[in-house]
């Protein structure tokens, strides 16, 4: 052990007294400002812990002299974030869609509600980004079957898709040609390579002209003479290169011997008209919207 009042040599220091394998110990007091800075703190917390609540206790925990609670805070916030959004909501309800998109501020009120709802409600069938997935339609392009502005998107919301029990759901049902002996296998494939031509794909030049005659005769009433589509009787776009059940020649086939008829939920009665209108204001903004 060194002697308690022994001096280093080389700081000038006094030690404490205290050596470890021949390492001695400086005694350096603190620096006053860091001394008065902790003295402070800790008066600091305990005049803390007086005015407001801090020691937890068996069933509640002391309240503190101010009787401030953050809870009451956040209750009170949450209280007027409520009567904001009932506000906006009500101002939706009462408005049509045009009104809605062209007003920036109940478009803004729409998106923000909507973008909530569709991660609830739509993500299972569309996808979070909304690009869709074999059999559910991608909802950022601009190709509809039943048209994309507002309007034409609130009713498919509200109504549906081939939704059983309620009267004014979106109805297209393609036949089954080759199921139900409409058409012989030959006419199916050729108006499967007559649709690769309108799409702008590889096909068989000959059978597609055989096909042609097919499609006019069968298919033009509901998707046009030239594939472009007919919204009015929910008929499907064929002259782009957007599928939904796929554009290869044996899907196109597949669709045309037994059609696959995709459902949608009539939202409206479960969601009500507000929740209907902010879904349509987002999926209208998500790019494909007319």
């Amino acid at each position: 052990m060194a002697h308690e009042n022994e001096v280093d040599e080389i700081s000038g220091t006094e030690t404490t007294g205290h050596s470890w394998d021949g390492i001695k110990e400086l005694n350096t007091p603190l620096p006053r400002w860091w001394l008065y800075t902790f003295y402070i703190c800790i008066v600091w917390g305990l005049a803390y812990t007086v005015f407001y609540p801090a020691w937890p206790m068996l069933t509640t925990n002391t309240k503190g002299i101010l009787g401030w609670s953050s809870r009451a805070d956040a209750a009170a916030e949450m209280k007027t974030a409520d009567a904001t959004r009932a506000q906006a909501a009500s101002v939706l309800e009462n408005a049509d869609m045009p009104t809605i998109l062209a007003s920036e501020e109940m478009r803004t009120v729409g998106e923000a509600g909507g973008r909530s709802l569709f991660k609830v409600y739509c993500v299972q069938c569309h996808g979070s980004g909304a690009a869709g997935a074999p059999g559910y339609p991608n909802l950022n392009d601009d190709d509809w079957i039943w048209g994309g502005d507002g309007e034409a998107i609130y009713q498919t919301l509200k109504h549906g898709i081939r939704h059983p029990g309620d009267d004014d759901t979106r109805l297209s049902e393609m036949p089954a040609f080759g199921r139900d002996g409409i058409l012989e296998a030959a006419q199916i494939s050729d108006v499967a390579w007559f649709v690769r031509k309108l799409s702008g794909q590889e096909h068989e030049a000959e059978a597609a002209a055989r096909g042609q005659t097919v499609f006019v005769e069968n298919c033009a009433a509901c998707h046009g003479e030239n594939g472009e589509g007919v919204r009015e009787l929910g008929g499907p776009r064929l002259s782009d290169a957007i599928w939904i059940y796929g554009g290869e020649h044996s899907q196109i086939v597949s669709q045309l011997n037994a059609p696959k008829q995709g459902v949608m939920p009539a939202w409206g009665v479960r969601l009500g008209e507000t929740a209907i209108k902010q879904l349509a204001v987002y999926v209208h903004g998500l790019g494909g919207g007319e």
